[in-house]
């Protein structure tokens, strides 16, 4: 009953709202990740409450970007509304939700000592594992996102400046400093593993290459992430939106300027950027709060 109003839902999307192909498969998608939400934790559609979606939206947000939270709900709104006006439910429980942009959740990150766990597990004896490290330290000293960093080209690095040129959203080309370690493991990458890769695949622009010799891709680089997380016991806190906000917290944790960090993240607004400086705000006021003698 519940897959054949998920089936409904799908065609109404395609045929009478006459959406494009690629929108309807994002609302299929997301959809859907909320049903597994459910099954996962024994709850049933038609008895869907504002307690499920909140904890489901707070699950969110511990992995996925503040914009990505509301297309997912945006969603659901639409979802529910039909199974309102098809008569699969007699209340549609995301009439109560808040804007998603009323919400103040600070994005999680990992401490120095978590990224340094993190970036020990590759192997640095196989070509995979030399791989692996080369990404996560790049994504790392970068703060790419996921997109950009499957999207280098060798050709984008500067390695005696320390810079990499990426292309962010609406193609807008941004220099990014690039640490030491990250070349150090980039530059291994390239001697060790690269070539068996690029043989596969000669033609390739790419830099980071999977077994096939065809680029990384976001699923990949997720599993890979997610793979070395549960290994250190990161795995339910661990994406890699995480470690786009590890660098930029602990950046601005060591005094770097506001500004510098959002040109490097690529942020239009520098609002955007400022939500680290809360996350920083908060650590401090825990500190002061242990440590402090009349706290």
């Amino acid at each position: 009953m519940k897959e054949n109003a998920f089936r409904n839902y799908v065609s109404y999307l395609a045929v009478e709202r006459g959406l494009a192909r690629n929108t309807v498969d994002a609302y299929e998608r997301d959809v859907r990740d909320f049903l597994t939400f459910l099954d996962d934790s024994d709850r049933d559609l038609q008895h869907t409450d504002r307690e499920a979606l909140l904890e489901y939206i707070q699950k969110l947000y511990a992995g996925l970007s503040a914009r990505s939270v509301m297309r997912k709900v945006a969603a659901l709104r639409s979802f529910f509304r039909f199974l309102l006006l098809d008569g699969f439910i007699f209340h549609d429980p995301t009439e109560t939700l808040e804007s998603p942009r009323t919400w103040r959740f600070l994005p999680n990150y990992l401490t120095v000592d978590e990224v340094d766990q993190l970036l020990q597990q590759p192997d640095h004896g196989s070509p995979q594992g030399i791989r692996d490290r080369a990404m996560l330290e790049v994504l790392y000293a970068t703060g790419l996102r996921v997109s950009e960093l499957i999207r280098l080209k060798l050709s984008d690095f500067s390695f005696d400046a320390g810079f990499l040129r990426t292309l962010g959203k609406g193609g807008k080309e941004r220099l990014v400093p690039i640490g030491d370690s990250a070349i150090e493991a980039v530059s291994a990458y390239l001697e060790q593993a690269y070539p068996k890769y690029k043989n596969k695949n000669p033609t390739t622009p790419f830099l980071f290459l999977s077994q096939n010799g065809g680029a990384m891709t976001r699923q990949n680089f997720w599993v890979l992430v997610e793979k070395y997380g549960k290994r250190i016991g990161l795995a339910s806190r661990l994406s890699p939106h995480v470690l786009r906000h590890s660098p930029a917290t602990h950046l601005l944790e060591n005094g770097a300027d506001l500004r510098a960090v959002q040109l490097m993240l690529g942020h239009v607004d520098i609002s955007t950027t400022q939500i680290y400086t809360h996350v920083t705000r908060e650590r401090l006021r825990k500190v002061y709060r242990k440590y402090h003698p009349r706290a």
